[in-house]
This record gives structure tokens, C-alpha cells and sequence, in this order.
């Protein structure tokens, strides 16, 4: 799986940090960005929930 956030839709709602912290923070501007080294999820079923809570659909998980 490969997951990346549109920071030019992002809202900064977080939550997607609050559904997959162990996939998802914010930037110091309050934006969604995946975690460093968890590009691929982590094989977590939270990642696609996470996709489906954005507001904005900024998050894009596609299978590798």
C-alpha cells in the first residue's frame, strides 16, 4: 500500500492523525503528513478509515 496526503487540499482536521497516529501527524502548520518510514501503513486496516474520516479527501491510499 501507498499512502500520501495532497497538502494543497489538506485542511489540517486531523483526522486522520486521530484514527492512524502510528501512520499520520500534523506539521508544525497544522497540516497532515504521513509519518517518516510509514509510507507504506504498516499493513494497519486503520489507514483506509483514516482516508474515508478526511473531510477534504486529501489522502490517497493506492495497493503498491
Amino acid at each position: 500500500m501507498q499512502i500520501s496526503v495532497d497538502q494543497d487540499v489538506c485542511i489540517g482536521a486531523g483526522q486522520c492523525a486521530l484514527t492512524a497516529p502510528q501512520v499520520f501527524t500534523q506539521d508544525d502548520d497544522g497540516l497532515s503528513e504521513v509519518l517518516p518510514g510509514a509510507e507504506d501503513g504498516h499493513g494497519s486496516p486503520l489507514v483506509r478509515e483514516a482516508a474515508r474520516a478526511c473531510p477534504v479527501s486529501a489522502i490517497t491510499v493506492a495497493e503498491a
